[in-house]
């Protein structure tokens, strides 16, 4: 079966392809029957959707696309590999990455949303969890944990169309990070398939060592099949906040604040973005009010007010039985002590649920108008406190003042809440930002070129580099080992070290890069 599956991948020339595509029937059922597959394979055109993703610059023909029923068919897959010279395995998730990580050329591609349905309630020394699927979305296991138990995990990220096992082989951060941690932390049990095709369950006391290689690992250690999430009791509604600021200071002092305060005496979530002071509805003053009732009056912002403005996004949570007074009395005591624009300050009131599905309307009028399948050259960055002001002056003052028709997040994060074991990097300093430049812009000739956007960003990064800021790019993507080698730092060892321990021939997530795939000796 090895050789079978190895005489594809050598066929690279436009002829045999053609072949193979023609012969694509017999590829299908030699390759099920071989790998006894409980799911599905398909080498024919349903390959083309694992050959690209929501980036829309990268694309790669995978030798075939397997929809797994369940863990033993992961492990088929991986086993298969394993025993062959030079195939790779790459686990996709909803395709949302952005440079090619969940691709593998020529290799085999895992739709993991094609696992088997796993969600279970399970109650330890008091607290609840849940057991899902690691390629579960986030968006389903928040509707079944509300609506059947009244429960949520306590971090998110913005998007909830991701899975489970996607976010955490990165970290998942959102406005709740700056108390619970990323979602990484929120986790204490996974179920992996290491590179060697070993089934292993894994906690902080059980494989130890797989457990935190795998979070925020980019998918080198292994493929998460199932996780235990942390959850707690949901609440029914949510105060949605946005205050404006002119000066990048008092918004950082103001961020840095809340994000420090003791648990009770600071908003449930904090976020913030900057948008320009013009009247375009994407980037503008008109995407700051959060109803269409409301109204960006720029009469009320002071005349020392530049071109490039910033947001403090906050929510509050409360129950159906807290009386409308009690919480504008305690919304009124926290923003009482926060130095933004008076008169520039936007509340609603939506459902819990709704709050964290708010970008699904986002995703929506994206779809609508032919941005969401346009190419998406974003941007993520961990910036410290210590560099973040002459970050701004820089990149939002000088090089984005003009926008780059998406949001332009930021806000602050606290590194005591993460776990130095995983295989997350960040910055030294405590308090470090997240930058993340997302930017929806139309396809040409409408818009500028992905080149020339994926130029900027290397301008950008080049810039902190130059600088010597203190940074680290969130969801990497680099393409040489020096590269990945200062990306990881002194946990460099500790990452080559790992990947000898759980895939030491390399065949689990090619499409990151970081390690070629190592042929039997």
């Amino acid at each position: 079966m090895i050789a079978y599956l190895e005489r594809f991948v050598h066929e690279n020339d436009a002829e045999s392809r053609v072949a193979a595509s023609d012969g694509a029937a017999d590829v299908v059922s030699s390759l099920s029957n071989a790998l006894d597959l409980q799911g599905s394979i398909d080498c024919g055109p349903g390959t083309d959707l694992a050959g690209k993703d929501f980036g829309g610059m990268q694309s790669v023909k995978p030798l075939a696309l397997i929809r797994p029923a369940g863990t033993d068919d992961v492990v088929s897959v991986v086993k298969a590999a394993a025993r062959s010279s030079n195939l790779t395995v790459a686990a996709r998730g909803n395709g949302h990455s952005i440079n090619g990580q969940a691709m593998a050329d020529q290799g085999l591609v895992i739709d993991m949303r094609s696992l088997e349905d796993q969600f279970r309630l399970v109650n330890i020394n008091g607290l609840d969890y849940v057991d899902v699927s690691g390629g579960a979305l986030w968006e389903d296991v928040l509707k079944r944990c509300v609506s059947g138990y009244g429960l949520a995990p306590r971090s998110w990220t913005d998007y909830l169309g991701l899975t489970v096992g996607g976010t955490l082989s990165n970290a998942g951060v959102s406005g709740q990070t700056f108390r619970y941690g990323p979602q990484t932390s929120n986790v204490t049990l996974l179920e992996v398939v290491n590179g060697k095709g070993e089934t292993l369950i894994c906690s902080e006391t059980e494989n130890s060592e797989l457990f935190f290689s795998a979070l925020g690992g980019l998918g080198q250690f292994g493929i998460i099949t199932r996780a235990r999430v942390l959850v707690q009791q949901a609440p029914d509604m949510v105060r949605w906040i946005r205050i404006v600021y002119n000066e990048f200071e008092d918004f950082t002092r103001d961020a840095e604040f809340l994000v420090t305060r003791p648990d009770g005496e600071s908003f449930d979530y904090v976020e913030g973005f900057v948008f320009l002071n013009n009247d375009n509805p994407l980037t503008g003053r008109p995407s700051v009010p959060l109803h269409p009732d409301q109204e960006f009056d720029p009469t009320r912002l002071p005349p020392t007010a530049g071109s490039v403005l910033y947001c403090l996004e906050l929510a509050l949570h409360y129950r159906n039985s807290d009386h409308p007074s009690t919480v504008d009395t305690v919304v009124s005591r926290l923003l009482a002590r926060l130095g933004f624009v008076r008169q520039l300050e936007f509340q609603v009131d939506l459902p819990y649920v709704d709050f964290l599905l708010r970008v699904k309307r986002a995703e929506e009028e994206a779809k609508a108008n032919g941005i969401w399948d346009s190419p998406h050259p974003w941007l993520n960055l961990f910036v410290s406190k210590s560099n973040i002001v002459d970050f701004d002056r820089f990149v939002f003052k000088h090089l984005l003042s003009e926008g780059i028709g998406g949001p332009m997040l930021i806000y602050p994060l606290l590194r005591n809440k993460w776990d130095s074991r995983t295989s997350v990097v960040l910055p030294e300093g405590e308090i470090f930002y997240l930058v993340a430049l997302l930017r929806f812009t139309p396809p040409q000739p409408k818009g500028p070129s992905p080149e020339k956007l994926v130029a900027q960003n290397h301008e950008i990064v080049q810039y902190c580099t130059k600088k010597g800021f203190d940074f680290k790019l969130y969801l990497p993507h680099y393409r040489s080992k020096e590269d990945w080698k200062r990306h990881f730092g002194n946990q460099w060892t500790r990452f080559v070290d790992r990947k000898a321990s759980f895939d030491p021939m390399a065949i689990l997530s090619p499409g990151q890069k970081i390690f070629a795939r190592i042929s039997h000796s």
